[in-house]
């Protein structure tokens, strides 16, 4: 075990090392929030599928491989469509908007001030998202050191909060190529290829479990698929960390292409998480917990030093989400929640402090929420439940539709939170109910009062055209 803790402490250093170089680079609050807006084509597809594809990706994907076979694949897939559709039809224009977030775009749609409620609404999915993956860390360090969650949380929280905070974006998207290339190689070069070859292949799998359902494409069940796709799809096209990504692309042909390669990449390891747990069912099929299979499979199947290359691969999944989304939370606290308190213009040494400050602070409680919490599934749950039936209708309908206004878009968002937020309490947090009647009820809400109430000022949709267009200089904070 000794060179897989070495493996595992070089990269942390490395991780650490990324963070400070970041931090020379941040400058300003366009290089602090959005790498400058200058990320070309391999980074910027590397970064994305490196947010993208966290700890629920990765042990959560063999996990349901585990449990459902090829099945197992469709949380992933639904986030790999996720990505293409977001790149295909939408990125272009986010790209051009020029703005730090979902809810500045509102703004500028719209016309007058809605960011605080949308932003509380992001705000609290992002620190979730944070939470869920910084607890995710405490299952490698129990695996590599036996230690209890609380000391995992704050050791791997400490590393992701401490690079963050130094570098933001910077150091983030630096150590996202690091932490893409290590899951890449991890993953598909050598977990997937070793376990498959010792359940020996497809074949031995079949003959080991017996169990023709294992290889179905809806053996988890045709509910949960089309769940999975309203939340994951959905999700990825409204959510703050993902934007912020676009925001980093240097053109729109960058984020249009280098998000579709992304998008391609995650379908390929979904198949690919599903199909190592489906050997390892086939190898130990006693498993109590399918979110320990990954663990198992890795502390069984792989040789000294691999075995560290590999858990390595998936803190480096769970720590590229977790950066991503707390650099996410911070923005929208700062821009959207507390900023318009604020004074501007204080200098880009000032606005890079406060937005340092803000992510130490979000960064601190995210820990220490991760530290109490122990249902993570259901907190996750529950943040793209409301996130989804709260904002996707007034997001895409102020791309795609030019009569939506802004009482359309408030109503939309109160309906359809309260109306998620009713479901998981009346039903139960896991409920599909709540986001199909969600989706429902902010749909309606929003065409309706938006019928029955004025056409947005002409002169807002205008400034709205050319800003889509790309005519207009970037500005440090939009102001409605």
């Amino acid at each position: 075990m000794a060179l897989d803790y070495a493996v595992i402490a070089a990269y942390v250093l490395g991780m650490i090392g990324m963070g400070w170089w970041g931090m020379r680079r941040a400058t300003s609050k366009s290089e602090y929030l959005v790498a400058g807006r200058r990320l070309g084509f391999t980074m910027y597809s590397g970064t994305m599928s490196a947010v993208v594809l966290g700890g629920a990706s990765t042990i959560g994907g063999v996990g349901l491989g585990y449990r459902y076979g090829l099945s197992g694949a469709w949380m992933v897939f639904a986030i790999g469509l996720g990505i293409l559709l977001l790149s295909a039809l939408f990125a272009r224009r986010i790209v051009r908007l020029k703005v730090y977030t979902v809810s500045q775009m509102l703004d500028l749609r719209y016309g007058g001030n809605s960011s605080t409620i949308s932003g509380l609404v992001m705000a609290a999915y992002t620190l979730m998202l944070t939470v869920t993956s910084t607890i995710a860390y405490s299952t490698i360090f129990n695996v590599l050191f036996g230690l209890p969650k609380s000391v995992g949380v704050i050791l791997g929280g400490g590393v992701v909060v401490l690079y963050s905070v130094l570098g933001g974006m910077w150091s983030i998207t630096l150590t996202d190529i690091v932490q893409f290339v290590v899951k890449t190689v991890g993953i598909l070069f050598l977990l997937l290829p070793i376990s498959l070859a010792t359940a020996g292949g497809f074949e031995g799998i079949r003959q080991r479990l017996d169990d023709p359902a294992m290889f179905e494409a809806g053996n988890i069940g045709v509910s949960t698929i089309v769940t999975y796709l309203l939340i994951y799809v959905f999700g990825l096209l409204i959510g703050q960390d993902i934007w912020q990504r676009v925001f980093t692309a240097k053109s729109p042909r960058v984020a249009t292409w280098g998000g579709v390669t992304s998008g391609l990449y995650c379908l390929v390891y979904a198949v690919a998480g599903a199909v190592i747990g489906l050997a390892g069912k086939a190898l130990y099929p006693d498993i109590a917990n399918k979110d320990e299979a990954f663990a198992t499979i890795v502390e069984n199947l792989l040789p000294t030093g691999v075995r560290g290359l590999v858990l390595a691969a998936a803190l480096a999944a769970m720590m590229s989400t977790s950066s991503g989304a707390l650099i996410a939370c911070a923005t929208v606290a700062s821009n959207d929640i507390w900023r318009g308190k604020a004074k501007s213009g204080r200098g880009a040494a000032s606005d890079v402090h406060d937005n340092r400050m803000f992510t130490l602070v979000i960064g601190v409680v995210a820990i220490a929420v991760a530290v109490a919490l122990n249902d993570v599934v259901a907190a996750l749950t529950v943040a793209y439940n409301i996130l989804v039936g709260g904002l996707l209708v007034a997001i895409i309908g102020g791309l795609v539709w030019k009569r939506g206004t802004r009482l359309g878009a408030m109503a939309s968002m109160a309906a359809g939170s309260l109306t998620a937020i009713g479901f998981m309490v009346l039903v139960d947090v896991y409920a599909n109910e709540a986001i199909y009647y969600s989706l429902g009820a902010s749909f309606a809400t929003y065409v309706v009062v938006s019928l029955a109430t004025p056409a947005t000022d002409p002169a807002v949709l205008a400034a709205w055209d050319r800003r889509v267009a790309g005519d207009t200089a970037e500005e440090e904070l939009v102001q409605a």
